[in-house]
């Protein structure tokens, strides 16, 4: 029997006896015991109510007797102090990301809120919430019973108000305490804050699990954002039922995988479900019709979802660590100074720069800041671009690798050649865009625009030539003699750099052709006319922000060279250089522009500081100097590269160690932009098989970036106006072996020559390098030719360099003068006078006596041949011939040696010649074939052989034209010796060290390949 049929039954019964007065009779008697009862238990009840309550109430009262009764500035601070991420800008305020965080969030104001999301969230999880006052009662009591009989507690039933006091200014703490004071402060909250203000903060605090590429989001913008890819404001009512459902389990419900992208089909539908049961409670609470709930429900919701999307550390790695890191210095800094604290106090004090560094890092990750950067957003997705795309950086290299210096374990690896570069803007210092790396991932986290690396002849101009300048130790003519040069280093291995190929040098070069064809001997010899005055702390580190060198760095000589310890970073290396760019005024690189608060409110602005480095006449001349390293020099591959070729560029190239890192910077009167390729692990990055040499892979790259940002901003990159030149420059005429004022002398061997001085530096002393006359050998030393010294011995064409010139520049002690020749103009240098060995300054004394003769004069195979003089100033030997011994002696030649070629039969005799003309007798005679007897010579008697000539009447006759008895003319003429080859290839090199051996460098900038050559000098490598 059913539960219906009893019914019907029972209702049968009542109604017989009804129907036959039986209720009737027993009513009276039912209806005064009924309420006699229904008193008893009222008036227990009452009793018992009051009782439970004022239990109840003590309970309460005992539990939030320790809070403290909040003011409204601390509850409006606390509810309003929720985290909001900070934001990354772009130059103009063009946002690219936000600032790596735990959670993302964005700050929205209720009116830019869809309705159609407020009364989803309402209908969801607070219907009375516009009636209520912070509380529901019956929430309290069911709180109340669960404490009293230990029920398990529950958090659910909590008010909107009550939800936003537990995260803001409570704990997420399950237990009664907790929610005690959560009711008492929610219903304080509502007594000062509108509905609409917590409705507000509710929104921006809440979380909603993550966005389309897997980061925790939290507020209603956000959410929408990263949900939907719209603004809160046009949210349509499945999008916004969805949202409102997400916070109940926001992982569970959220659409998106932990790593970004979409969920499956099944990881969806719970979400979906719950967007359906949030529009349910909506249609009920009459918020929507039942039309739109049924055409919502049936929604396509999965169609909404944003694609999985690169987030900005994806899509902008290099600049978004970079901006942080710079943006965190920043904030500690104003962090510090508003407590009262200075940067030199947190540097002092290791503990509390720790601590600043954590409460700038929470500051920059919670506060919602406005950090705006100096990169232009164009030129910076173009450069990404070309180095993305760019196919001449060189082969990738697969080798072993020491992992482990003490125990010499190692491992093989894989690497690909990297760069990076950095545009910055001279007069502000501005970075308008910069190349991190080729790509950025878990095992390549490397910014190679911050990682120091040797910078080779790059810091020729910034620590040799410029500072040299300023100081007034060279000018651009100033000659110096690139030989074998040994510099001595006090307490350590004497240095000998070497130049690209190992023991190839240029003789005199000016510090303008040094430069451009990046000798390295010149440039070491620059850098000894000041490291005294320590031009590496003096310029590059106190004036120009150089950050990495040591202080042994500052003393050792293969700094010249780019050797340092630790290296210099692409941006401080091109930061220097940005000083020419600005009439030689150093501006500090900076890249964030400005932060301001999330109202708005400026904590930061850039202002620029610049620092006089160099004087404008200083400045000038080395841009000039470094104009013709793409003219004439090692970069001269640029010009071919060049889109816009009329700007005003001004460069250096660079090489390290074992051509290990590869180097360009280059200089206009706007930008200033540098560019470095090299291994992660240092490697050489020579390729034979490669079209381009190492250097040009590397300047091509330069080139096809700056022509982009040519292309994006001609106006600030390509500028069309020129290097102003400053008052004070002056050009001037100058020997080029001395760099002194011409002297007739220099004129007359064609050496003068015309170059740009500092009016302050301008020579005024006239050259003394030549001497009129020419040189002799005197007992194995070259002297200057005297008055009487007969001209057939002496060398050179009338002009001879000067031995106190040669002694005061140290080149005396060179073995062959002729390594002074460059190799340009040699033909005019060759007229020199040169001796063969060392140059003295002796003077000879004349003792009046005519020296003593050869000794030892024999003829053997066509050579004559004797012993030298014992005198000490004999110059010379001259040579007679006659028929026969005793025949007629005529002069048939002469020569500085101790033998010379004959021909024809004959006898010969010798006589030595000494630096003042006088003759010595003859030597003993030497026969050669049938000598024909003389007709006076009737008793066989030999003629005596001519009396010395005076000295005014001695002469050259080299002609060989003798009449001896009818024998022939005879040539005894000596032939030319040829000019040296010269090697007409531009290189660059040094040896590099600091201080403790060599290790040479080198650069060799050839058009189309690298030669692949690996000389040695005591067990170096040559490097590029």
């Amino acid at each position: 029997m059913d539960f219906k049929q009893m019914l019907h039954k029972y209702m049968e019964k009542m109604k017989d006896a009804w129907n036959e007065g039986k209720i009737q009779r027993t009513s009276r008697i039912t209806y005064d015991v009924f309420w006699n009862v229904i008193l008893f238990f009222l008036v227990v009840g009452v009793i018992g109510a009051f009782f439970v309550g004022g239990l109840g109430a003590g309970y309460f009262a005992s539990l939030v007797k320790d809070e403290p009764i909040r003011s409204y500035a601390s509850m409006k601070q606390d509810i309003y102090n929720y985290e909001q991420t900070s934001k990354l800008y772009f130059a103009g305020g063009n946002y690219f990301g936000d600032v790596r965080s735990d959670i993302y969030r964005e700050e929205v104001s209720l009116d830019e809120v869809s309705d159609k999301l407020i009364h989803a969230v309402i209908a969801t999880e607070d219907n009375n919430y516009r009636m209520h006052e912070g509380v529901v009662p019956k929430a309290i009591v069911r709180a109340m019973v669960q404490q009293v009989t230990n029920a398990p507690l529950q958090s659910g039933g909590s008010t909107l108000t009550q939800q936003l006091v537990k995260n803001q200014i409570l704990t997420n703490e399950v237990s009664f305490e907790r929610k005690a004071k959560e009711i008492l402060i929610a219903m304080r909250v509502e007594r000062f804050f509108g509905k609409d203000e917590i409705l507000e903060a509710y929104l921006n605090i809440i979380p909603y699990g993550r966005d389309a590429s897997g980061q925790n989001i939290a507020g209603i913008q956000t959410a929408a954002q990263g949900i939907f890819g719209i603004d809160a404001s046009k949210l349509n009512l499945p999008q916004a039922a969805f949202l409102a459902g997400l916070p109940q389990s926001p992982s569970y419900y959220t659409p998106f995988k932990n790593s970004g992208g979409l969920k499956g089909k099944k990881g969806l539908q719970p979400g979906i479900n719950r967007m359906k049961t949030v529009l349910e409670r909506m249609y009920d609470a009459g918020y929507i019709t039942k039309k739109q709930y049924k055409k919502a429900s049936t929604y396509h919701i999965v169609d909404d979802f944003i694609k999985g999307t690169k987030s900005p550390v994806e899509k902008y790695p290099y600049l978004t660590y970079e901006a942080q890191e710079r943006a965190e210095d920043i904030i500690l800094e104003h962090l510090a100074k508003q407590d009262g604290y200075s940067m030199k106090e947190l540097k002092d004090d290791e503990k509390l720069m720790k601590e600043y560094r954590v409460l700038a890092d929470r500051a920059l990750r919670h506060n919602g800041y406005k950090i705006h950067t100096t990169i232009d957003k164009k030129i910076h997705d173009k450069f990404k671009q070309i180095v993305k795309n760019y196919e001449q950086y060189g082969p990738t290299w697969t080798g072993e690798v020491v992992v482990n210096k003490e125990t010499g374990k190692t491992k093989t690896i894989t690497q690909k050649i990297q760069t990076g570069g950095i545009l910055i803007e001279n007069s502000t210092g501005r970075i308008i865009s910069f190349i991190g790396g080729r790509d950025f991932n878990q095992n390549n986290q490397v910014n190679y625009v911050t990682s120091p690396r040797p910078n080779g002849s790059t810091m020729k101009p910034i620590l040799d030539y410029a500072p040299a300048l300023e100081l007034g130790k060279v000018q651009p003519g100033t000659p110096i003699a690139d030989v074998k040069t040994v510099f001595p280093i006090p307490g350590s291995d004497a240095w000998s750099p070497s130049n690209y190929i190992q023991g190839s040098y240029h003789g005199i070069v000016s510090a303008r052709k040094a430069l451009a064809q990046s000798y390295n001997i010149p440039a070491a010899k620059v850098y000894s006319r000041i490291i005294n005055q320590n031009p590496a702390k003096n310029f590059l580190i106190d004036k120009m922000g150089i950050t990495t060198l040591t202080k042994g760095d500052q003393h050792h000589m293969s700094l010249s060279l780019g050797q340092p310890t630790y290296g210099i970073t692409v941006e401080e290396n091109t930061n220097a250089f940005s000083t020419f760019g600005n009439n030689g005024k150093f501006n500090d690189a900076f890249l964030i522009q400005k932060i301001t608060t999330a109202d708005g409110e400026v904590i930061y602005k850039h202002k620029k500081d610049p620092v006089e480095v160099f004087s404008p006449q200083t400045n000038f001349l080395t841009v000039d100097m470094m104009r013709d390293v793409i003219d004439s020099g090692t970069g001269t591959f640029l010009n071919s590269q060049l889109k816009y070729s009329g700007v005003d560029w001004a460069g250096k190239t660079g090489t390290s160690n074992f051509w290990e890192d590869t180097w360009f910077v280059g200089v206009n009167p706007n930008v200033t932009f540098g560019t470095w390729m090299g291994y992660k692990i240092p490697q050489s990055i020579k390729c034979a098989s490669c079209s381009l040499s190492y250097s040009n892979r590397n300047i091509n790259l330069w080139a096809e970036l700056i022509n982009a940002a040519s292309d994006i901003r001609p106006d600030l990159v390509a500028p069309d106006k020129n290097f102003e030149r400053p008052d004070g420059i002056v050009s001037r005429s100058y020997c080029a072996i001395s760099g002194m004022l011409p002297s007739d002398l220099c004129k007359q061997a064609g050496l003068i020559k015309t170059d740009l001085f500092n009016a302050k530096y301008v020579p005024t002393k006239t050259d003394d390098s030549l001497i009129e006359g020419s040189y002799v050998m005197v007992n194995g030393q070259a002297v200057v030719a005297g008055p009487k010294t007969p001209a057939e011995f002496t060398k050179g064409d009338g002009l001879a360099f000067n031995p106190e010139f040669l002694e005061r520049k140290g080149w005396d002690r060179l073995n062959d003068l002729s390594k002074l020749f460059p190799r340009t103009n040699r033909d005019k240098w060759a007229k020199i006078g040169l001796p063969s060995s060392d140059v003295s300054s002796n003077v000879i004394e004349d003792d009046g006596k005519s020296p003593s003769a050869p000794s030892s004069v024999s003829i053997s195979g066509g050579t004559l041949t004797w012993n030298k003089s014992s005198s000490d100033d004999v110059v010379g030997y001259r040579i007679y011939k006659a028929s026969s011994p005793n025949g007629s002696y005529s002069k048939v030649g002469s020569t500085t040696d101790t033998s010379t070629s004959i021909s024809g039969s004959g006898a010969y005799i010798v006589r030595a010649v000494d630096y003042f003309g006088l003759e010595s007798s003859a030597s003993k005679p030497a026969t050669s074939g049938k000598q024909v007897k003389s007709k006076k010579d009737n008793r066989n008697k030999q003629n005596k052989p001519d009396k010395p000539k005076k000295p005014g009447n001695t002469g050259n006759d080299d002609s060989g034209n003798v009449n001896n008895d009818g024998n022939g003319n005879e040539d005894n003429g000596s032939g030319n010796n040829g000019n040296t080859g010269s090697d007409n290839t531009d290189h660059e090199g040094s040896n590099g060290s600091n201080g403790n051996g060599d290790n040479s460098e080198g650069e060799h900038d050839g058009n189309n390949s690298d030669k692949e050559k690996d000389p040695t000098n005591n067990g170096d490598n040559n490097s590029n």
